[in-house]
């Protein structure tokens, strides 16, 4: 075991030490091939699954293999117009199994989210019966505040070099606390704990997936 690998090993006991004190199970998959085996594992054959806008579910080809198994399975990328997204968006909060990746996660297991529409974070908040997040170590901060400034600073500007959107951050990469109507910035959201506990299942890879 390298030096990396060994501080990936510390950090994460430490956060899943942390996380199973706020009342979520969390596991940490040294490899992509140990996370899609545990995707795999903790959904049971015929359930509901959606997911929220997400590079780290994507990436890591856990939305392929759901699509291609035994699942039932509501894709906003499978529909055209804005009605129909509007409809998966609504199924999303029904669903058996609903995942997303975070934009970021302190130390001590507080996670943060920004989001443009609020689906992403309402769907983690409430509704599905169960929530799988993916987090790559890369997103772990030192404190809330830090994992704050990651969300708006590093993952908000990345996200929006993806699309073609009229935002200061999309131009130049830096946040301006804009108040743009394309802003992605519009919901921040801070998770101290998983209620009811367990609903919320933190899959840690020590991949640096996502933004």
């Amino acid at each position: 075991m390298d030096a990396k690998e060994l501080r990936n090993e510390r950090l994460a006991a430490k956060l899943i030490k942390s996380l199973n004190q706020r009342h979520y199970d969390a596991y940490y998959c040294r490899s992509n091939d140990d996370l899609l085996n545990k995707v795999k594992e903790l959904i049971p054959a015929g359930s509901t699954i959606s997911w929220g806008g997400s590079a780290s579910i994507r990436d890591t080809g856990i939305t392929q293999m759901l699509k291609a198994g035994d699942y039932r399975v509501y894709d906003r990328d499978d529909v055209n117009t804005q009605e129909d997204k509007m409809r998966i968006y609504r199924k999303a909060m029904e669903c058996d199994y609903y995942l997303a990746s975070v934009n970021a996660m302190s130390e001590d297991g507080v996670i943060v989210n920004v989001d443009g529409n609020g689906n992403r974070v309402a769907a983690i908040t409430w509704g599905p019966q169960h929530v799988i997040l993916v987090v790559g170590l890369n997103k772990v901060c030192r404190d809330v505040d830090a994992a704050v400034k990651r969300a708006r600073s590093v993952a908000a500007p990345t996200n929006m070099a993806r699309f073609d959107f009229r935002t200061p951050c999309q131009a130049d990469g830096v946040c301006h606390d804009c108040k743009s109507p394309d802003s992605i910035c519009n919901y921040i959201s801070i998770q101290r704990m998983s209620h009811p506990a367990k609903r919320h299942i933190v899959l840690l890879t020590s991949e640096p997936v996502g933004y």
